[in-house]
């Protein structure tokens, strides 16, 4: 069985494929309403409160799982469930593999230089720094409870229903332009693809950065996405001039390109969608966009 704190976007993908490989999944979602959708799926997914008490719920899935993928991030104050899963995590006699989904944010900025995992991890943001926190919680329970952690460094995330065709369709791509601003990206089913091989693989603790091959400036992405769609690009607007939320905004204050070889070195990776060009044509093929 795998279990996964937080059936979000990138954890329901690989849910759905690894159930479809003969995998038992279960997992938590935020509403009763998503844990019935999902159920209905086949996956056995219950509603949790993660800034709650009620951990004890977790008890018999993860003392019957034989492997577990975090995907609740931490909350400003940190992530609290390390230290109130510890004692049922000691229990968890079949837990064999941990994967816990961070972000390549907590390396922080580094002006558009190329980086990997070797590369000091400075994260600048409130949000990043809680994500370094908890991946060193994670990583400190598995070696007391004696299971190897796997930490998957993510990008900016997109696939169906959440990239740039969707959003040029629905009239809210902007194409914000930063000189030198360099972005990685990654394919939902490229994110599955590299948990999958990492939980058939892995034995012991490592660090992945699980990224596509060509970090790339955003605007970019937006044109082409107009390209494919026969469309006008919107209209450049200069960063200074952008009015961006605080959220938004923190993404412009970071430019790196992040090197994926460790994952696949050690594993074998080989993203199918290699830079966004091939990942929204393959949207476009199925669909996305469409007017």
């Amino acid at each position: 069985m795998i279990f996964i704190l937080g059936l979000g976007y990138s954890a329901t993908v690989f849910a759905r494929r690894m159930r479809a490989a003969g995998w038992q999944v279960g997992g938590t979602v935020r509403t009763a309403e998503r844990a019935a959708l999902l159920r209905s799926e086949g996956i056995e997914a219950s509603s949790f409160d993660a800034s709650g008490d009620d951990s004890g719920v977790l008890a018999a899935p993860l003392q019957a799982a034989e492997a577990l993928l975090i995907s609740i991030p931490p909350s400003p104050m940190g992530d609290p469930l390390p230290d109130r899963l510890a004692k049922i995590m000691a229990g968890a006699t079949k837990l064999r593999w941990i994967g816990y989904l961070s972000t390549v944010g907590v390396y922080g900025d580094h002006g558009g230089a190329w980086i990997d995992e070797t590369t000091p991890a400075t994260p600048a943001s409130p949000r990043s720094r809680a994500r370094l926190e908890a991946e060193a919680q994670w990583r400190a329970l598995g070696e007391l409870a004696g299971k190897p952690v796997i930490v998957f460094r993510l990008p900016g995330i997109y696939g169906p229903a959440r990239n740039a065709l969707v959003a040029l369709r629905k009239g809210t791509a902007r194409r914000i332009v930063k000189p030198g601003q360099m972005f990685n990206r990654v394919h939902v089913d490229d994110i599955a693809t590299g948990l999958s091989l990492s939980l058939a693989k892995d034995s012991a603790e490592a660090v992945y950065n699980l990224t596509d091959d060509e970090p790339s400036p955003p605007q970019d992405v937006i044109a082409y996405a107009a390209e494919l769609l026969g469309v006008e690009a919107p209209p450049e607007i200069a960063f200074a001039e952008a009015d961006l939320s605080p959220m938004a905004a923190s993404f412009y204050a970071e430019s790196k390109r992040v090197r994926n070889l460790a994952i696949k070195r050690a594993l074998g990776f080989a993203p199918a969608f290699p830079s966004y060009r091939e990942g929204l044509q393959a949207l476009l093929r199925q669909g996305e966009g469409a007017s």
